[in-house]
């Protein structure tokens, strides 16, 4: 995959709490319905303790294009309520000193945040050396057998922290990333064109299943 999407450029960490509010967008939606829920968000409350004291449905009101904005506002809320009160502002800079499983333990008790949203923030914002699995690495880590087929995503989440080199963390998850949207579609995918279906034994499972 190095040799089809290169390797990833390393890019600045990002803001945590951004990046948090960021990851609960993007869920059950596609990279720009999120960027546009997230400028909209931005745009109509320029810091997180104005969001905090808006009622839920300005919130969900400028979330909109992110879809399913009355459920994610009341998330948002409850996550900008609960960093206010863990340290008297809005900033999650205090992670940095907790070892990983602290930090997913710690978040994963707010509803909306899992283990994948926890990863992300570790990965992105803390540089932690952490393999997020969202709904595309998931899938293409099934079909590699890395995992089993039944797999679930934590489950899924765990086994691979294993299996990746230290240190290529983050770039095999910008590049399954990648894979996943280009090649290994959840319907039609591309096998016979995916830089590694050499090695995936996918291909040859799903045209004996049609055959």
């Amino acid at each position: 995959m190095k040799s089809e999407f290169g390797d990833p450029d390393k890019k600045p960490p990002a803001n945590p709490l951004d990046n948090l509010i960021l990851t609960i967008l993007s869920q059950s939606t596609s990279d720009r319905n999120r960027d546009t829920a997230f400028t909209d968000l931005k745009e109509r409350f320029p810091d997180w303790e104005s969001a905090a004291e808006a009622e839920t449905d300005e919130i969900a009101a400028a979330i909109r294009p992110g879809g399913l904005a009355n459920q994610k506002s009341a998330r948002i809320k409850d996550i900008l309520r609960w960093v206010k009160q863990k340290r008297g502002d809005y900033k999650l800079d205090w992670l940095k000193d907790m070892t990983p499983d602290e930090v997913i333990a710690e978040l994963t008790q707010l509803k909306g945040i899992g283990v994948k949203t926890a990863a992300v923030l570790l990965c992105f914002s803390f540089e932690v050396d952490i393999f997020p699995v969202d709904v595309h690495v998931h899938r293409i880590c099934r079909r590699l057998e890395l995992v089993l087929h039944n797999a679930s995503a934590e489950k899924t989440h765990y086994q691979m922290q294993t299996l990746i080199p230290p240190g290529r963390s983050k770039p095999f998850h910008l590049n399954l990333l990648k894979l996943g949207r280009t090649y290994c579609r959840p319907a039609n995918p591309k096998c016979g064109e995916c830089p590694i279906n050499i090695i995936c034994p996918y291909p040859v499972k799903s045209k004996a299943s049609h055959d």
